[in-house]
């Protein structure tokens, strides 16, 4: 299935991404780099910094922005990270090129970025000697064989674009994965699915949101 993508700058001069399959963005017009430290570094990474090696599991690796960004506090802590990612609908290599995260990263970021565009699915790749990753494109519907993971990152598109995502049974198998104690977080803050979530056994916290957004989901397990 293609898609139409869309270079947005935000209000934080990052881009994101239109899609017009599902009429989403992919990032807050807020601020792309601003509401992914936020969400998933503030109120999610940030709570494993006693945690020398780290599993993060991603749900909708999308622009890359987050694993790029994972990279980067990985490296600043000189510490040991395997990410994987779920992604349905990968973006091109030329997409990927015009995102240019390094302008507010550092310049070696957008190499580092378009390392991880190019890694081919379902294989391991060492981004460098301490981070590596493994995308997948995969159905989530159909479970996870990943075990012990720290923290999830659930970037999919909204509930209202793609509702199959934010159901019980994908909290279920995340939750499945997670090691005891476990951090998932989300800009999402919707009823249904703190609901879904609690249902599939985590305990779930509103959280405030990033810019533009009042509140947030963390859930533990």
């Amino acid at each position: 299935m293609q898609d139409s993508l869309t270079l947005i700058r935000t209000s934080d001069g990052s881009h994101t991404l239109k899609s017009e399959l599902f009429q989403q963005h992919y990032h807050s017009l807020h601020g792309a780099i601003q509401e992914s430290e936020h969400v998933f570094f503030k109120e999610g990474l940030l709570r494993y910094q006693h945690i020398r090696n780290l599993r993060i599991l991603e749900v909708g690796f999308g622009t890359g922005l987050n694993a790029l960004l994972a990279f980067k506090y990985n490296k600043e802590r000189n510490s040991k990270t395997d990410y994987i990612s779920y992604e349905a609908f990968p973006i091109s290599i030329e997409i990927a090129e015009k995102l240019e995260y390094g302008k507010w990263l550092g310049k070696d970021y957008d190499k580092t970025l378009l390392s991880m565009h190019t890694a081919p699915m379902g294989v391991t790749q060492m981004i460098s000697e301490e981070f590596s990753l493994l995308k997948k494109q995969e159905d989530i519907l159909e479970g996870m064989d990943e075990e012990e993971v720290d923290i999830v990152f659930f970037d999919a598109f909204s509930p209202g674009s793609q509702p199959e995502l934010w159901a019980v049974e994908v909290f279920s198998n995340l939750h499945a994965c997670m090691k005891q104690g476990g951090i998932l977080t989300t800009y999402c803050s919707k009823g249904d699915v703190r609901r879904a979530m609690l249902m599939a056994g985590f305990k779930v916290e509103k959280c405030p949101g990033p810019p533009g957004k009042r509140e947030m989901l963390r859930a533990i397990k």
